[in-house]
């Protein structure tokens, strides 16, 4: 099982690393907060696949409360950057 936690943490870290690219390349302020949100998804699985690696559930509600958080902070910024910038 050691083989399908590495394979996995690279295939995490590969998708963290474009995702990085795209916070920094990003054309618009919308492609960035997406970057941004998947990041923190990102981040949420690492730390399920590290929790499991360890055979340790001890950090399930932080894990909830920082997707919760992701999720409802990305939708607070859309909405304000909806209203400031216009995409017509």
């Amino acid at each position: 099982m050691t083989i399908v936690y590495a394979i996995t943490f690279g295939m995490l870290s590969l998708a963290a690393l474009l995702t990085l690219v795209r916070i920094v390349r990003g054309p618009r302020t919308l492609d960035r907060i997406l970057a941004m949100d998947v990041l923190v998804v990102l981040i949420v699985a690492g730390t399920s696949v590290g929790m499991a690696m360890s055979l340790r559930g001890i950090y399930i509600a932080l894990l909830v409360v920082v997707a919760l958080l992701g999720f409802i902070g990305t939708a607070a910024v859309v909405r304000l950057v909806e209203r400031r910038e216009e995409y017509r």
